[in-house]
Formats: C-alpha cells, sequence, structure tokens
C-alpha cells in the first residue's frame, strides 16, 4: 500500500509564511507528477501547484509569485512553500501523487489534507 502523509498546515497571520510537506511511503516504484490541491468552504478542490519528476513547475495564477512548489525524488518527497499568505488562502490542502507501484501503470494517491488558516 501507498500513504501520503501531510504536515506543516496551521494558523498564520496575513503576510505570512507556511511550508507544507508530504511525503510518500510504501511499494513505490516511481513518481510522476507530485502536486498541491486546496479546497475552501464551499468551493471546488482546485490545483494551486505540480511538479513533474523533471522539475517542471505549473501554478495556478492566484499563487504565482507567492508559491514555491520543490520536490526530493530521493526522499518522495513533496514540498511548498507559501508566502505572502492572504486570507483568500484559507482552505485544507491536499497533496496529490501520480504514482507507480510497479511498471505496469500508475494511480491518482490523495493524503488526508492538512488546514491553513490566514486571519489575523
Amino acid at each position: 500500500q501507498v500513504q501520503l502523509v501531510e504536515s506543516g498546515g496551521g494558523l498564520v497571520q496575513p503576510g505570512g509564511s507556511l511550508r507544507l510537506s508530504c511525503a510518500a511511503s510504501g511499494s513505490i516504484f516511481s513518481i510522476n507528477t507530485m502536486g498541491w490541491y486546496r479546497q475552501a468552504p464551499g468551493k471546488q478542490r482546485e490545483l494551486v501547484a505540480a511538479i513533474t519528476s523533471g522539475g517542471s513547475t505549473n501554478y495556478a495564477d492566484s499563487v504565482k509569485g507567492r508559491f514555491t512548489i520543490s520536490r526530493d525524488n530521493a526522499k518522495n518527497t513533496v514540498y511548498l512553500q507559501m508566502n505572502s499568505l492572504k486570507p483568500e488562502d484559507t482552505a485544507v490542502y491536499y497533496c496529490n501523487a501520480d504514482l507507480w507501484m510497479d511498471p505496469s501503470g500508475g494511480n491518482d494517491y490523495w493524503g488526508q489534507g492538512t488546514q491553513v488558516t490566514v486571519s489575523s
């Protein structure tokens, strides 16, 4: 089995910073794209940022210039550095991975979610 375990959420004041981490563990052959999504109350889940195994990145327009996604392939871990946080960044943040347990193919895996609250 595979698990994605997130950490690093919490309460922060507007303008502050947080760093989220997500570690994949279990029977892993390879991991392609890893990403972070978020879901605010009453809204649909949306992509925040994604990174391929080669390091190519993609960001939602709303976070460009403020958030940075990175990964450590040796540790099967993806990070999200969030700076200049705004109240509208408040949401549950979910880690996602396109993960292969063997060479036959991959599946989408999700973490349990971590709450980020931006408030004074």
